[in-house]
């Protein structure tokens, strides 16, 4: 029996001496104690030495997928004819003994005697010490990490942060050459920019039209619609704008033409854009847009770096100055960031936009991570998140209640209100009363006995008389019943002309009160007048009768 062992500087092939000690698993590990032992176990009988380091790393990469590389093809068929070989992976060993025609053996038994030639390797293999092994693994195993990354320039996403931060610079440039073109001919044309509103039909229309003069012999039908154009027509006729020359209409046309190449080339950008994203970050563009996903690799540096992000600093990404401004404020802190711009938020209401943006932010969290880490180069992940995410927007949004309403297995019949139900022999019979019916004897009995302890002491033996009601009857109950509501009507005419009355009566004698009031309130006022008049008519008398006096007794003295 052979066995094959692999080593960082080639292949090797040993020839097991002794079969008869593999049936002991357990004593393997002390043949393999000392060299001369293992030399006694095992021999090598051939070497297969890697020219360099990528043919060691091809050959490593492809027994890490389980499949031999064309050397060590050649290698087993030079060396191992009619004889078994014993390997370390049963998948490699399936594809050797397929393709080469080779039987080979995999067990317990061969792990422990490939652990022991491990232990003694720089013995058995002559020229090979441990001194030349260490450094020959470690760049192996550098290689075949940087081959597990599969690193590509299709991979790079330095292009996408460029190309996002060069199409906003350009959204910026055309807006303000369109609104430079929009006011130098609105001097000329002024009421073609209420007629026209988008940019770039503005601009194609200014570079077409030259002098609004033109305008009527002009065809504009492969620019506007035909409505527009009418209008357009008309308006050029009658405008109030100054004329200007032709010099001015040359600069004029040249700044519409800038304005056109420019959004010519945004346009091809935005493809450019489109389809970086779409090979570097299927799942993320799938969930969020091309346009978001881009500025928040933008944002965070590299797809990477945002891998890393938990899904709470995703969600307010790009709103960096409202967070800690509302911290220091103690205020509330931002819902949500430039994530507010995919177009799942944009579908929600108001108080569901927070819901739905935390809700994107886990999502898109967990499809960056598999965009930056993963093997698979599809979207599904991201197409599946979208798809939970707006299910979830429909319930927030009331758009299935039916589901939440009942079970998942079976929604809720809702039944429509019949009031007509109610008039015919059936009318008291429910669909709850008939399920009561399937139930066990026993839980049916508990129920009756229940009920009848609640409504014993209200029973109404009028209730009776509707279950075997028939439909001449029915009409009979119909009629009392009208004749009842106008006995009531009566009734409570009466008592509103009573309550009136007695209103009446309750202001009147509320007057009479008031009356008695301000009577007895005015009569001490009318005393304390007369007692005033009568001090001052007191006051005035007594001067007067002093007077008299005095010209008595002169009267006297004098006689």
């Amino acid at each position: 029996m052979l066995l094959l062992f692999e080593t960082p500087g080639g292949f090797a092939i040993f020839k097991v001496l002794d079969e008869g000690k593999l049936s002991n698993v357990e004593d393997l590990g002390n043949v393999f104690s000392s060299a001369e032992s293992a030399r006694k176990m095992v021999k090598l009988k051939a070497f297969d030495k890697f020219d360099n380091t990528s043919e060691a790393l091809e050959a490593v990469a492809k027994l890490v997928e389980g499949t031999p590389s064309k050397g060590l093809r050649k290698f087993l068929k030079a060396n191992c004819k009619d004889e078994t070989l014993a390997v370390a992976d049963s998948k490699l060993g399936n594809i050797i003994k397929e393709k080469l025609t080779i039987d080979c053996i995999h067990n317990n038994a061969v792990m422990e005697l490939l652990r022991g030639v491990r232990s003694q390797l720089s013995e058995l293999i002559s020229g090979l010490g441990e001194q030349d092994l260490a450094p020959m693994s470690l760049g192996l195993s550098h290689s075949l990490a940087r081959y597990k990354l599969k690193f590509s320039s299709d991979k790079v996403d330095t292009m996408i942060i460029q190309a996002i931060g060069l199409l906003d610079d350009l959204d910026k440039e055309l807006n303000t050459y369109a609104m430079r073109v929009r006011e130098w001919y609105g001097w000329h044309f002024p009421e073609l920019a209420k007629i026209i509103s988008d940019n770039i039909l503005y601009a194609k229309s200014v570079k077409l039209m030259g002098n609004r003069i033109n305008a009527a012999k002009l065809d504009f039908s492969e620019i506007l619609a035909d409505e527009v154009e009418a209008e357009l027509k008309e308006a050029s006729v009658i405008s109030m704008g100054t004329e200007v020359s032709d010099l001015d209409l040359i600069h004029i046309r040249e700044l519409c033409d800038q304005v056109l190449s420019l959004a010519e080339y945004r346009a091809q950008l935005y493809d450019y854009l489109k389809s970086r994203m779409n090979t570097i970050a299927p799942n993320l563009t799938a969930l969020v847009g091309e346009l978001v996903g881009a500025r928040l690799i933008s944002h965070s540096g590299s797809l990477l770096n945002l891998s890393k992000q938990p899904g709470s600093t995703v969600q307010i990404l790009g709103a960096e100055k409202a967070l800690f401004r509302a911290l220091k404020t103690k205020h509330n802190t931002p819902k949500y960031g430039l994530i507010f711009h995919a177009s799942v938020v944009g579908q929600a209401g108001g108080k569901n936009k927070p819901r739905i943006a935390r809700s994107l932010a886990a999502k898109a969290a967990l499809s960056i991570r598999c965009d930056a880490l993963g093997d698979a180069g599809d979207n599904s992940m991201g197409v599946e998140n979208r798809l939970k995410l707006e299910a979830r927007l429909r319930s927030l949004e009331g758009k299935d209640l039916g589901r939440l309403a009942g079970s998942a297995k079976g929604k809720p019949k809702i039944e429509v209100y019949n009031k007509d139900k109610k008039m015919g022999s059936g009318g008291l019979i429910t669909p709850a009363k008939v399920r009561l019916l399937s139930l066990q004897p026993l839980v049916l009995s508990a129920i009756v006995t229940y009920l009848y302890c609640c409504f014993v002491q209200t029973y109404n033996t009028a209730a009776d008389s509707l279950l075997v009601q028939t439909p001449a009857s029915a009409e009979d109950g119909v009629k009392e019943k009208k004749e009842k509501k106008k006995k009531k009507k009566k009734k409570a005419e009466a008592e509103e002309e009573e309550e009136a009355k007695s209103e009446e009566s309750s202001k009147k004698k509320k007057k009479k009160a008031k009356t008695e009031v301000e009577f007895e309130v005015e009569e001490p006022a009318k005393k304390e007048k007369k007692k005033k008049r009568k001090h001052e008519e007191e006051e005035t008398e007594e001067p007067a009768k002093k007077k008299e006096k005095k010209e008595k007794k002169k009267k006297k003295s004098e006689a």
